[in-house]
């Protein structure tokens, strides 16, 4: 028998999530941000849903490429941290990857090797990150050598990231914007790329030519205080497991390691098949819900490396085999990410490989 803790990842969600991007950024091509094994929610569970309704798919590095190529993809795939040896490059020509360059040992690179063939190129500019990207004083001079270059496209691409996208008000974003904005080169045929999630959502004039959704294609909100489902997503990954013990307990039992929760009356407690081993935040807040049989259960004591305990006091007729949402429809991963002290990103990321994914 298999253990029951898993995602179901709902490819309708993910196409739903995809239209909703071009609702807000109309007529704009899409790169799809699939990098960390697509968010977490795995590859071949996102790859073939979004094959031929985006324009390209955004990696972190080239093994990441490799393994969407692998599953038969034609879609382009961007490196967004470029490659970080020069022998990558003849990997970059043999399977067709666009790169984004952001450092001048990168700019060395691709100029010292001559390419059989032209690769297509982005410059990234740093407008107030302050983490990756050009000087805005250099970019005239690196567009200057990517043309001149034989082995580079002529259609160069032109891409910055905000620091504060999330951040509905900071004046931050259209200090970047207006720096980006300001950079004049007409006589290069730029394509332009600024906007994540939150500019897609929130910042109109960060759409540009090109948008670069991540987090709300996975149906999750990337602002705080708020669900994706308020701003019309559909969670694309539910974590799932079930009930492997019910047991029936009086009043002043310890549940857990350390007994640091006690059952103040008769109570009902329930196991479930996850823990920390599997990716759920060990240092989550008490009472931190859990759904189960259209009831939300309270999680109670520890969470420990393989299970964790939920109050089924409240919860009627639970049973063995009963399933247990984490997080998904019913409960927000946004909902479990405050309650852990972080951010849904790292939760859905950080699921470990013995979580199988299903695709509904």
């Amino acid at each position: 028998m298999t253990r029951p803790t898993k995602v179901q990842i709902d490819a309708t969600a993910l196409l739903h999530n995809v239209q909703q991007v071009k609702r807000h950024a109309p007529g704009r091509q899409i790169i799809a941000m699939v990098k960390a094994n697509a968010y977490g929610c795995g590859l071949p569970s996102v790859i073939p849903v979004l094959e031929g309704h985006v324009d390209g798919f955004g990696v972190a590095c080239i093994e990441e490429a490799l393994a969407i190529k692998a599953l038969g993809a034609c879609t382009d795939c961007i490196l967004f941290q470029g490659f970080f040896n020069q022998d990558e490059l003849a990997l970059v020509v043999e399977h067709n990857l666009q790169v984004v360059i952001h450092q001048p040992y990168q700019l060395e690179w691709l100029l010292a090797q001559a390419l059989p063939k032209p690769v297509r190129v982005w410059v990234k500019v740093n407008t107030g990150m302050h983490r990756l990207g050009f000087a805005m004083g250099d970019v005239y001079g690196v567009l200057n050598a990517l043309h001149a270059c034989p082995w580079v496209d002529r259609q160069i691409g032109l891409i910055t990231h905000l620091a504060c996208a999330d951040e509905l008000n900071n004046p931050a974003n259209q200090e970047q914007l207006g720096r980006f904005f300001d950079l004049r080169l007409p006589e290069f045929p730029l394509v332009k790329s600024i906007g994540n999630s939150a500019a897609i959502l929130s910042i109109p004039d960060s759409h540009a030519e090109v948008v670069r959704p991540g987090i709300m294609l996975y149906g999750i909100s990337p602002f705080k205080h708020s669900s994706g489902q308020e701003l019309g997503l559909i969670p694309v990954m539910r974590f799932l497991s079930s009930l492997t013990a019910v047991q029936h307990y009086p009043a002043g039992v310890r549940v857990g390691y350390g007994g640091e929760w006690e059952t103040a009356k008769p109570s009902v407690i329930g196991v479930v098949a996850v823990g920390y081993g599997d990716g759920y935040p060990r240092h989550i807040a008490a009472n931190t819900p859990v759904w189960i049989n259209g009831y939300q259960a309270p999680i109670v004591g520890r969470v420990s490396m393989d299970m964790l305990t939920v109050d089924l006091t409240h919860v009627p007729e639970a049973a063995v085999g009963d399933a247990v949402e984490l997080w998904g429809i019913h409960i927000p991963v946004e909902t479990i990410a405050d309650a852990a002290g972080t951010i849904p990103y790292e939760l859905i990321c950080q699921l470990s490989p013995r979580v199988r994914r299903d695709k509904l």
